[in-house]
């Protein structure tokens, strides 16, 4: 290939065709690629004549990836065996620069051989220069391999002829034949050994004559009714019996056998005798089953004519070829018939020595479908005629033919053909279309090398920056970047300069007036050019920053509505509470200052019970922003269902059925103990109440396992096993609406002044701070089913539940005591109860303060701290106090601390917890309890 540019064209990834290839072919390239048909383009430019494409039906026919094709030479897949004197002549089409249509034995990947016909196409550019060829591809193998099937059916059917007649002798000697007589009179049948052989009878009992069922008893099951019918037809005048059917023999073996009999008759035309003989035709029923499998598979059929005759001898794969009904015979107008007059007769009658030739094609309009087919004969005259004297042949003859389908191939020339005709007209046409895009592109185009600068603009520069295209050209790219820009600008460029196409690249481009533009690119590479295309998306983020401001402002309106919501519950419960504080204590000291001293305890029960009342909604606050303590700890979940069932009971009374089904070997939750206990019981109060006229309350547990699509939906929420508690009712249930508020703080259904609407969010909080979930299944009518899942806990000794009551305060023995809380009225209630428990105590308003004393040589046995102190803290103060007096007990006071919400994770050894608002007998033994604890410790052995 001598003569030829050198050049260096890289490929499309991906197989997919170049970008040169397809402005020279066009649409009908396109076309060729997705027709099916084995598409390959090789670069004529270059040696060897390398591939440059293939199309998925080339991958098929071959089995290579097109990745491992790329750039070979074009005869690499050339079998061993292949025909020198064809790849010689492909070689010469080539450096003719001419078509050429060949085929070439070629190896597929797994090793196989088949036969290619190569049909090479030139593809010649606008200054009549071939760059490239065009080959197509198809696989010739079933048809190169017809002639040697037409020879072996041409010799499997002279050999089923010579079978035929050899049975027809048999018959006629009665070798190999066996002959029966039927006695019609008597209903004997007498056979001879050969037919009680084939039979499968006892040739004694057949000599000496059967009853005549024996005749039938022994034929297959799917032949035996049509035989029966054949027999009563020869009884009623038929004068013929010729059929072949399967017989079962003693050994279950099916053999096919051929009978031909006939019946004598008496005057009156009554049968008086059947009689017969038949051969084993077996062999001859199995060479006819293999010649109609090769048809089938091959798409070959098969057709015999004897000149003169009005029908034609086929095969069931002619017939559905033909698109007729599968037979053995069709009438020679009935083929011809679905022949297009255009062309000539499949089967003609040849008189005066004329010879058909050995090939042709045709087409049909077939009867089932009205498609029209492209069909190939091949096939060979025979004359069959008497000779001379003279020893020349007669005009006797018959043609032995086969057909198959070819209008894939048909197709595909074709197309090649209006391919090549038009490709000239389409190179100008796609050449012009490639100059319309360019210069009227809305889009910034332009061709950059691997040196960074812009060989070529397209004009929308000019209308979208406002830089006139020859002051681009020749400039780095760099140069029309935003200096915030430029390095990730160099970064995607050198990224596309490596074969990684950048997909949405974004950057600010400067307009010349000093403006920005937000600019999208993409890019794809050719040799060492990168071809980019960029989209103006500056409205686009100037409309996206406005969304996310508009998005900004709605979050900031719904908090403000939600703490407007927050804060409203807030003051409105909290002023009724401190109402009954205030106005108890404010009748209290009027009644003490007038000395009307009888009946203030009512009065201080109702301030207490309002600051209680207040507590608890502290609390259930903390709870539901997961910011109270907690101190989880191994929980028998069914122990504590269980202990809860009698005051469940005296709670739900006696309209609601309370039904407690628990889980066996159940493992142990981790949870708080009273605040589960609080939990379930708040939640069948609320059943309760949605059951006003009575129902049934269902409590049971049992082990769930939450798979990682479920957890991902729900934050915080990790994949595993959990207990679960599910407490369900058959109450009013509630609107998708209401369930979507449920846990919201003080949303409730109830009328005003029944419920603060924090029950179900204070249960929400305090499972989801010990790493758990709730879930809501309710339907107007249907009831409400609210389940808790509790993480399991890996320990053993899980505990039950319950509050344990209190005694008596216990009293001290004189232990010094330092306490140190920043509210003075706090401290001074402190310091109050521990003198009259009987402990020194000393005090310190902050945590500079108490260092003071700690520092000292002042003996101190307990530190009481409030953890929320300003400055130093008291977590830090005990920190310091332990360093300083190691193993000194630490008691900590706490309202609200959020690093102290997981008691286990904030106490050490020797510390404990007490939270605000507490009762002075619930100091007084956390107070006592410590101390004892110190002491056990001391008098233990080391």
């Amino acid at each position: 290939m001598s003569g030829r540019a050198e050049a260096v064209i890289v490929m499309e990834r991906d197989g997919e065709v170049l970008p040169e290839v397809r402005a020279l072919c066009g649409p009908l390239l396109d076309a060729l690629v997705q027709s099916g048909m084995p598409l390959t383009i090789t670069d004529h430019r270059r040696p060897g004549e390398p591939l440059v494409f293939a199309n998925p039906a080339f991958e098929r026919l071959t089995g290579h990836a097109f990745s491992g094709l790329a750039n070979r030479p074009f005869g690499f897949l050339a079998a061993a065996d292949a025909d020198p004197a064809i790849l010689a002549g492909i070689e010469e089409a080539l450096a003719a620069d001419r078509p050429l249509t060949a085929d070439l034995r070629v190896m597929r990947k797994d090793g196989t051989i088949f036969w290619d016909r190569l049909r090479l196409t030139p593809v010649v550019d606008g200054q009549g220069a071939t760059p490239y060829f065009l080959w197509t591809h198809c696989d010739q193998t079933v048809e190169l391999a017809r002639m040697e099937v037409e020879a072996e059916l041409a010799a499997s059917r002279q050999a089923l002829a010579n079978a035929k007649e050899r049975a027809r002798l048999a018959q006629a000697v009665g070798g190999t034949a066996g002959a029966w007589e039927w006695d019609v009179a008597d209903g004997r049948l007498y056979a001879d050994a050969r037919f009680a052989e084939l039979y499968g009878l006892d040739p004694v009992a057949a000599g000496n004559g059967l009853s005549t069922d024996a005749f039938f008893d022994s034929i297959h099951t799917d032949d035996r009714m049509r035989i029966r019918i054949a027999v009563a037809g020869v009884m009623h005048g038929a004068d013929i019996f010729a059929k072949d059917y399967r017989v079962v023999g003693r050994d279950g073996t099916v053999r096919w056998v051929s009978a031909r009999g006939g019946a004598d008759r008496a005057a009156d035309g009554v049968a008086r005798r059947f009689r017969g003989v038949l051969a084993d035709i077996t062999e001859q029923k199995r060479v006819e089953e293999q010649l109609r499998v090769a048809q089938t598979a091959g798409g070959v059929g098969t057709f015999e004519y004897i000149s003169g005759f009005g029908t034609v001898s086929v095969s069931e794969q002619f017939c559905r070829l033909l698109g007729l009904h599968p037979t053995t015979a069709l009438p020679v107008r009935t083929v011809n018939a679905v022949v297009l007059a255009d062309d000539a007769p499949l089967i003609t009658s040849l008189e005066g020595g004329e010879t058909a030739p050995p090939y042709r094609e045709f087409r049909i309009r077939r009867p089932d479908t009205g498609e029209i087919r492209w069909l190939a004969q091949r096939g060979e005259h025979r004359r069959d005629g008497k000779r001379d004297r003279e020893g020349r042949q007669g005009s006797g003859s018959r043609f032995i033919g086969v057909i198959y389908d070819i209008t894939a191939s048909k197709d595909a020339e074709e197309k090649l053909r209006q391919f090549a005709e038009t490709l000239e007209a389409r190179v100008e046409e796609r050449t012009r279309e490639r100059d319309r895009v360019w210069n009227n592109s809305r889009d910034l185009l332009v061709i950059i090398g691997a040196d960074g600068i812009c060989r070529a603009v397209s004009p929308s520069w000019t209308a979208i920056l406002g830089h006139e295209t020859d002051k681009v050209v020749g400039r780095q790219v760099q140069d029309f970047v935003h200096a915030d820009d430029v390095v990730a600008t160099a970064e995607a460029l050198m990224g596309a300069l490596h074969d990684q196409n950048l997909t949405n690249f974004e950057n600010r481009q400067l307009h010349k007036d000093g403006s920005l533009r937000w600019i999208s690119w993409n890019t794809s590479k050719e040799g060492d050019l990168v071809y980019a295309y960029g989209r103006d998306i500056t409205e686009d983020k100037q409309r996206a920053d406005m969304l996310r401001q508009t998005e900004e402002q709605l979050r900031q309106a719904q908090k403000m509505e939600a703490v407007g919501q927050l804060t409203g519950g807030l003051a409105h419960d909290f002023n009724n509470m401190l109402m009954g504080v205030i106005g108890g204590l404010d009748i209290v000291r009027r009644r003490i200052s007038q000395g009307r001293l009888n009946d203030l305890d009512r009065f201080m029960d109702a301030s207490m019970a309002s600051a209680q009342r207040a507590a608890a909604l502290t609390h259930r606050l903390l709870a539901f922003s997961r910011r109270q303590s907690l101190d989880p700890k191994p929980i028998d979940v069914n122990d504590l269902v269980r202990s809860m069932e009698d005051l469940l009971r005296r709670t739900l009374g006696e309209q609601i059925e309370l039904r407690i089904t628990v889980a066996e070997n159940l493992t142990a939750a981790r949870s708080d103990v009273n605040q589960l206990e609080s939990a379930i019981l708040n939640l069948a109060i609320n059943a309760r109440d949605a059951m006003p006229d009575g129902g049934i309350l269902t409590i049971e547990t049992s082990r769930a396992t939450l798979d990682r699509s479920y957890t991902h939906r729900h934050d915080g929420l990790s994949p595993g096993d959990y207990v679960m508690i599910r407490v369900s009712d058959t109450g009013m249930g509630m609107p998708p609406d209401v369930v979507a508020k449920a846990f919201d703080p003080f949303f409730t259904t109830k009328p005003i002044g029944q419920g603060t609407g924090l029950g179900l969010s204070m249960i929400y909080g305090f499972v989801k701070q010990t790493g758990g979930h709730v879930r809501i299944d309710s339907e107007p009518w249907r009831g409400t089913a609210i389940t808790l899942y509790l993480p399991c806990d890996g320990g053993a000794n899980a505990q039950d539940g319950g509050l344990a009551g209190m005694g008596e305060m216990p009293e001290g023995a004189g232990e010094i005591v330092l306490v140190v809380e920043d509210d003075d009225s706090v401290r001074l209630l402190v310091l109050d109860v521990l003198q009259e428990l009987g402990y020194t105590a000393l005090h310190a308003a902050d945590g500079r303060g108490a260092l003071s004393v700690i520092e000292s040589s002042s003996q101190i046995d307990l530190l009481i701290t409030d953890v929320g102190l300003p400055g130093l803290n008291g977590r830090q103060l005990a920190e310091i106090a332990r360093r300083r007096r190691p193993n000194l007990p630490v008691l900590f006071v706490t309202g609200y601390a959020a690093n102290a919400a997981v008691r286990g994770d904030f106490l050490e050894p020797g510390m404990d917890m007490v939270m605000k608002p507490f009762a002075m007998d619930e100091l007084a033994a956390k107070i006592r309890g410590i101390l004892e604890e110190r002491q056990v410790l001391a008098a233990s052995p080391s």
